[in-house]
């Protein structure tokens, strides 16, 4: 029998249709039966309606509606019907209303749910991925997949706007080093050979310049073999943009522009049309990272000369250690920083238990920390507890304990808490990361405000000590800033690039920079970081080679979508804002990827599966 077609959907009802025939296609929400009248709530992606089977409905229409069990897709005809005043239902859309029926029809039956269809399902997150199908049905999981759709179109609405061409890149790619293992695709045609599947289209975004093409942007499929977690995934979706003629502020404006564009149009939330610009350095020193979370203060403070008066051992020597690796690597011609105490006052805390004090380090040891020091503000604006016999005893220099009170800002009942270590950024990360602790714990991290900073003036390099060599902190292709040109060579570890990341309340949104193209320049990135020439050509000829034939200056950024649209939902994990994501295993558990396939298949690819002596099995080319 042909299905009644709905001729409206679940969410657009109002009283203004009263007397009106429909038909509603949809799912059995909830059922209701008050007696002889039976109670339906339909929904579908747009809302939810009310259908009533009245007392004195013929036989055969309560027969169908006496069947009907959860999450049965049914259609329905019949008369709107305005509610009375009384039983309006403010907290739905069409609540005003309801749909008498005068016929029903089952579309399809459905067995018993795994879980109930509801808000947000409470069930664990892999038997949610199990049936995600189901799962995808929920209100939340509606909202964030339409939130999703929002943000997309915003995105190419806006870049479209300024003159961008949408142009797609190669899925099917040379493998290049870049910052995580290549997923490998093994070729029928040329056994032996693969393909890679890209962790970006840098590459190509960097030849569409070359190209002529000035202005391009993708919503950009990108693949990294790397381990899971909460804001990543083996394949993820980025807004990657490139520009030709172009300085670092001009991307920045660009970006700023994009994100007020796409706040205002998805979420109604007017963005500021500048983002706070902060130094690498900057961030790593006040904050302990280069993500900031903004959306709270407590900035941290550097206080080894205060270290230095006090009777506290530890940090002494940590600060001795820290000169001493400074000294000897200024010996090799090497940067280097010394050690560091960092300091954070945590305001009207010092009623913390131990045990909380504890949790706070634990957070620091996660970032190598050997410990961290406390002490606490009493009512009489003395220190007290913990470290403190060290800054206001004996051994510690006359008038230290009010010097660092004052430098401190504390007042009673603050708390006080100290990390040092002989490498600066061991002593920074790991008070960073209490700094990050606090504002969770303390209910700073709104997740409805939304605060955005460009990190700039990054470290161009970064000093390998396993292997005694430089590295470049991003990737090769990055210009180092112009001032630096002329000691690329003689002091790689003063050079700052120029490269900038977009950060959210905590998350790196976007990274970018100006590229490098003069051949010449590129040549010095490769030597500093023991790249041969040979090595350069046989890696990245194709882009080498096309770097020949007069390249325009030219720079971009990648904003991560599914990490963007996270921050916008609320949401903490982006699997919550992805159709069909991977769990934290990288498998997907609705349909069992990755999966064995057949031996005609290996076969045909020239591949033989071994197994090492764990009983792991692992695939080679033979």
């Amino acid at each position: 029998m042909e299905y009644m077609k709905r001729s409206v959907t679940c969410g657009e009802l109002r009283a203004t249709e009263a007397g009106k025939t429909v038909v509603l296609n949809g799912w059995v929400h909830r059922k209701r039966d008050h007696g002889p009248i039976t109670f339906i709530n339909l929904r579908d992606r747009y809302g939810v309606t009310q259908v009533v089977v009245e007392a004195d409905a013929a036989e055969a229409l309560k027969a169908v509606a006496g069947e009907l069990k959860y999450e049965y897709c049914i259609a329905v005809k019949g008369t709107v019907r305005a509610r009375p005043d009384s039983m309006v239902n403010p907290e739905m859309p069409t609540g005003a209303i309801e749909v008498v029926a005068s016929e029903l029809q089952v579309l399809s039956r459905c067995e018993t749910l795994p879980f109930m269809v509801d808000e947000k399902s409470d069930a664990k997150e892999d038997f949610r991925l199990k049936h995600r199908y189901i799962d995808l049905r929920s209100f939340s999981m509606q909202r964030k997949i339409a939130l999703r759709h929002e943000v997309a179109f915003a995105v190419r609405e806006y870049l479209s706007g300024k003159g961008f061409y949408e142009i797609e890149t190669p899925t099917f790619i040379r493998s290049t080093p870049e910052g995580a293992r290549d997923y490998l695709v093994p070729s029928r045609l040329y056994p032996g050979k693969f393909y890679a599947l890209p962790q970006s289209p840098q590459l190509y975004k960097q030849l569409l310049m070359v190209s002529g093409m000035d202005k391009y942007f993708q919503l950009a499929r990108c693949y990294r073999d790397e381990d899971a977690r909460g804001d990543r995934q083996p394949e993820f979706t980025q807004i990657d943009i490139e520009m030709s003629f172009v300085k670092r502020d001009d991307v920045l404006s660009l970006v700023e522009g994009m994100m007020g564009y796409v706040f205002d149009k998805t979420l109604k939330v007017k963005l500021p049309a500048t983002f706070r610009r902060i130094a690498f350095d900057d961030s790593i020193e006040l904050y302990g990272t280069d993500k900031p979370d903004l959306r709270f203060a407590m900035e941290m403070k550097s206080v080894e000369a205060l270290a230095a008066k006090s009777g506290f051992q530890a940090f002494k020597d940590a600060l001795a250690e820290g000169e001493a690796r400074k000294a000897a690597a200024a010996q090799k011609g090497i940067t280097q920083e010394g050690g560091a105490v960092k300091a954070l006052l945590v305001p009207g805390k010092a009623d913390y238990s131990r045990k909380q004090i504890e949790e706070l380090e634990a957070a620091a040891k996660i970032y190598r920390a050997k410990g961290m020091a406390w002490m606490k503000v009493n009512a009489e604006g003395k220190l007290e507890g913990g470290a403190s016999k060290f800054f206001a005893g004996e051994a510690a220099a006359p008038g230290l304990e009010a010097e660092l009170i004052a430098f401190m800002g504390a007042k009673a009942g603050d708390l006080i808490l100290m990390v040092a270590d002989s490498k600066r950024k061991v002593a920074c990360q790991s008070l960073g990361a209490v700094r990050s602790k606090l504002g969770k714990d303390l209910g700073f991290c709104d997740p409805s405000k939304f605060e955005f900073a460009w990190i700039v003036d990054f470290p161009m390099f970064e000093y390998n000590e396993d292997e005694g060599k430089w590295d470049t902190a991003h990737h090769m292709f990055t210009m180092p800033q112009e001032k630096y040109h002329p000691t690329l060579e003689s002091d790689p570890g003063s050079v700052k690039g120029d490269l900038y990341d977009l950060v959210m309340n905590g998350f790196e949104l976007a990274s970018g920079s100006i590229r490098i193209h003069d051949p010449v320049l590129q040549k010095r990135i490769f030597q500093i970081v023991g790249f041969s020439e040979e090595e350069g050509q046989k890696k990245f000829g194709f882009l080498t080679e096309a770097f020949k034939y007069g390249p325009p200056p030219h720079g971009g950024i990648a904003p991560g979508l599914d990490r963007l649209v996270m921050l916008m939902a609320g949401e903490t994990s982006i699997k919550e804002v992805i159709a069909f994501p991977k769990n934290s295993f990288a498998v997907s558990p609705m349909d069992e990827a990755p999966n064995e396939v057949d031996a005609q298949q290996l076969k045909e690819l020239a591949i033989t599966i071994l197994e090492d002596v764990s009983g792991k099995r692992l695939e080679i080319q033979k």
